[in-house]
């Protein structure tokens, strides 16, 4: 099985080249479209749809108001090699144009993770397994 996630966005292009730079993700070009660009991996797809394809889908009344801000109604994890992976590409993320919303710590299940959204506002996250030396993990 193969995940395709898709996100509604206000310009593909723009996302398609900000997630290409963070996560070092070649484009999938067979899927390209006037109203689609995605990122792959052997795993997982993911898409970046602009607005046409919420009437494609059935959704126009669902279409976001321009300059309203949308609800958190899920998130990807990017699981990355290690700590200071993470670390490193909190500082890419950023400048490429996302913006932190919760640095880098310690999850109480030990991993270090970090909560960011990319220039259009989706949030997403990055983690690793383990934690930086002299780091300890805490209850919630």
């Amino acid at each position: 099985m193969k995940l395709w996630f898709n996100l509604f966005c206000r310009d593909i292009e723009a996302q398609l080249q900000f997630y290409q730079a963070l996560l070092h993700l070649p484009e999938a070009a067979g899927t390209r479209s006037p109203i689609y660009r995605a990122v792959e991996t052997e795993h997982f797809q993911l898409g970046f749809n602009a607005h046409g394809a919420y009437a494609l889908l059935g959704l126009a009344d669902r279409e976001r108001s321009a300059g309203s801000a949308d609800p958190v109604t899920g998130y990807a994890t990017f699981m990355l090699e290690s700590p200071d992976a993470v670390t490193a590409a909190c500082a890419i993320a950023v400048q490429l144009g996302g913006h932190m919303v919760k640095p880098p710590y310690a999850t109480y299940y030990g991993q270090w993770q970090a909560v960011l959204a990319d220039p259009e506002d989706h949030v997403f996250r990055l983690s690793a397994f383990g934690l930086p030396d002299g780091t300890v993990a805490r209850a919630p």
